[in-house]
């Protein structure tokens, strides 16, 4: 699990331009709710040897009708303020550390001495940064921030570059040890399966249905992710433990239309997991939102179950269209097989994750969702003997090989270093002589010998030294 760092502060005191530098692209922050342009709230960055991830919030102001440190709890849907303000509390609950951003432009506003009296009661780390310290002057007048009662402010210039070296630094000094970052107790051989999806897609049902059939709860487990609880069940004789990212035990904590960081909740359990449940709503369709989390998966070479939920509603839907009582916005309602069509497209980059038509307010293939996920364990732990490997290579070798700019790809031989992501090694004269679609024609011959249904593999390229092909 990677910690968080959350940055708060008002608006336009450059948290966004700090994130974008920090994480090396630009990268547009934006918000589904009107009058705001979000779209990625987060992204990994690395310092002195340590891996976070900052999560760039909206700002918190005076004005709006509910205070900041209550927004989160009654937040209304059409108050686009409350919900900047709650997702940002949201934040900065989830965080393991808080950088409090003011503008050293300005110097100290009503609106700073609120966020730092919000801040001044978490339990958090809080880092305090005056950005936009542009010159020596600015640099010299942002002492007036010690006022804030936050500690010493950290002066910088988030465009300019300067002095995010000094900010990363105490970040990190703040950063939980790396031993309290991987303290949490899991058994190798019980199959993690994370629920994941945007808001209301059915995910807190699903996971009520799963537990509601027959089903042995063996015990509830602290997550990682603060107020998460695992739960274990048993089925088929096997071990299962559920990550659950709708917050069923938490209802009522998060009110409608400001569940932004329901994304960064399913990169978290996505991390923790071996196999997500990524929900699609069957009547809504894939969404932006949809493709975003299920990258995720594949680029964290997890094992993948497409879940399309509320397929009742869906084929109500198609039925009362053909029957001429209603008369859908969009277009007509596919059918099973047409469905399983588009969505192979729009998750073309992981072919291999089985897609299930689901309703969890029925119940109906509660069973094998279940089913497939252990079949999905089974093929994450399958280990194939060197020997074996080595004859689908030399085979897929002679039926097509690579070259990049001239250099033509020998391939020596390859082996399988682990399991859970099963991960292959392919021992080469010149990694660079690997190109992308090649690799990927490999995995497809690993994958017509070996399966590997249900699951993202690792592929590597080493140089070896060796002068004659094995």
């Amino acid at each position: 699990m990677k910690p968080l760092v959350a940055i708060v502060g008002r608006p336009n005191v450059g948290k966004s331009t700090f994130f974008n530098r920090m994480i090396g692209e630009q990268v547009a922050v934006v918000e589904d709710l009107p009058g705001t342009t979000r779209d990625r709230i987060y992204g990994d960055t690395d310092w002195n040897g340590r891996t976070f991830t900052l999560i760039d919030t909206g700002g918190l102001e005076l004005g709006s009708d509910i205070p900041v440190g209550q927004v989160g709890l009654t937040g209304q849907p059409g108050d686009i303020m409350s919900h900047v303000q709650a997702q940002a509390e949201l934040a900065i609950e989830e965080a393991d550390v808080i950088i409090c951003m003011v503008d050293a432009r300005t110097g100290i506003t009503a609106a700073d001495e609120e966020v730092a009296n919000f801040l001044r009661r978490t339990d958090k780390p809080v880092i305090l940064a005056a950005n936009k310290a542009d010159n020596q002057a600015r640099r010299m007048d942002a002492v007036e921030f010690y006022s804030l009662g936050l500690g010493e402010p950290i002066v910088l210039s988030s465009l300019q570059g300067v002095g995010t070296g000094d900010l990363l630094d105490r970040i990190v000094e703040e950063l939980p040890p790396l031993d309290e970052e991987a303290e949490e107790d899991e058994e190798e051989d019980i199959p993690r399966i994370a629920i994941v999806g945007r808001p209301n897609v059915g995910k807190s049902s699903l996971l009520n249905a799963i537990l509601g059939e027959e089903r042995s709860i063996v015990s509830d487990v602290p997550g990682t992710t603060r107020d998460a609880i695992d739960t274990e069940i048993e089925f088929a004789g096997q071990r299962l433990r559920l990550i659950d990212t709708a917050g069923i035990r938490r209802s009522g904590r998060i009110g409608p239309g400001i569940e932004k960081f329901s994304v960064l909740r399913s990169m978290r359990a996505i991390e923790r997991s071996d196999i997500a449940l990524l929900l699609i709503d069957a009547a809504e369709g894939v969404t932006a939102q949809d493709t975003h989390i299920a990258g995720k998966i594949h680029d964290e070479t997890k094992g993948a179950i497409i879940v399309v939920n509320k397929w009742d509603l869906a084929q109500q839907q198609r039925k009362d269209e053909r029957e001429g009582n209603y008369a859908h916005p969009n277009e007509q309602i596919a059918s099973a097989e047409q469905y399983r069509k588009a969505l192979a497209e729009d998750f073309k980059f992981m072919p291999y994750a089985p897609i299930i038509f689901s309703s969890a307010k029925t119940g109906y293939h509660m069973q094998p969702i279940l089913e497939t996920a252990l079949k999905i364990a089974e093929m994450r732990y399958l280990r194939i003997a060197t020997s074996r490997l080595n004859e689908i290579v030399q085979e897929a070798k002679r039926h097509h090989t690579s070259a990049v700019h001239n250099k033509r790809l020998k391939i020596y031989y390859a082996t399988q270093t682990r399991v859970n992501p099963p991960t292959f090694v392919f021992f080469v004269n010149d990694p660079q002589a690997v190109h992308f679609s090649y690799e990927r024609y490999l995995e497809n011959r690993l994958r017509d010998a070996f399966s590997f249904k249900g699951t993202a593999i690792r592929l590597y390229f080493r140089a070896h030294s060796s002068k004659e092909e094995k």
